[in-house]
């Protein structure tokens, strides 16, 4: 995200989806309970939805913290680099890359997985396989398009996490 209008922009659509997410969740497993307590009856497909949703908002929520440096890091070892400048843009490189790395070992499996899942549906709903590993996918090519923007920016790492710091 080159500019704080696209971060903020991008924030707001991921946090709507995961709101969004978790609305349908919250509601389809109410009403679930509500009638399996009640009534004595249920609906199967809740527990289906719910998981898929899950599944998705998972992945839209790592997509959305990799541009606000929300993922855990380990900032003990590069903490201590700061005032080596050169020593500090190799690591930030290393990182990188190790970055783009799982990027494109998670991608490729779960694109396998994608391709696998396109022959057969769920059980209840009927909705094709495929939209379970799909998300791991669109998420780390997401996170990998972003960590190669940064390596070609050369952008700084970002340590003023919010969050406690190791």
């Amino acid at each position: 995200m080159n500019t704080p209008l696209a971060h903020g922009r991008f924030q707001r659509v991921t946090h709507w989806l995961m709101a969004a997410c978790l609305g349908v969740m919250a509601v389809a497993v109410f009403i679930n309970v509500v009638l399996r307590y009640g009534f004595g009856s249920g609906i199967a497909a809740s527990e289906e939805l719910s998981r898929l949703l899950f599944v998705w908002m998972v992945f839209i929520g790592a997509t959305a913290a990799y541009p606000a440096g929300e993922h855990m890091a380990f900032t003990s070892l590069v903490g201590m680099l700061q005032k080596r400048p050169v020593a500090m843009a190799v690591m930030t490189v290393l990182i990188r890359l190790l970055v783009l790395l799982a990027c494109v070992l998670v991608a490729w499996g779960a694109w396998q997985q994608v391709v696998v899942g396109m022959d057969s549906t769920s059980v209840v709903l009927g909705y094709p396989v495929a939209l379970l590993p799909l998300p791991a996918f669109l998420s780390c090519s997401a996170i990998g398009v972003m960590a190669l923007i940064e390596l070609v920016r050369r952008d700084p790492l970002n340590l003023g996490h919010e969050a406690e710091v190791e």
